[in-house]
């Protein structure tokens, strides 16, 4: 099955693994710890992410250390941008019959 970067980020708990990981990289014991979910349950939501490549393995000797990609999540910014200018055309001309009353 294909993963893509709004797969990854449509689960609250993958989300929150994220903002976690941003912060600086982690083992997946660490990112266990943060979490009252099992380790199993922890591992596929990381699995998920790492398929997404909004996570990056790297091994440090034995210990592997995943790293928030930003560059991955530019995705959700590019699709975004076209609602904002959207929102942000339509709240102009809101702006404009508001100001003509």
């Amino acid at each position: 099955m294909r993963r893509d970067v709004f797969h990854a980020i449509a689960d609250p708990t993958r989300r929150a693994i994220l903002v976690l990981l941003a912060m600086g990289a982690m083992t997946p014991n660490a990112v266990a710890a943060h979490f009252d979910s099992t380790r199993q349950t922890i591992s596929k939501h990381i699995q998920i992410l790492t398929e997404c490549e909004v996570l990056i393995q790297k091994k440090t000797g034995r210990e592997i250390y995943y790293h928030f990609n930003p560059e991955k999540m530019k995705e959700i910014d590019i699709w975004l941008e076209r609602f904002r200018k959207m929102w942000e055309d339509r709240f102009d001309q809101l702006d404009n019959l508001l100001n003509d009353l």
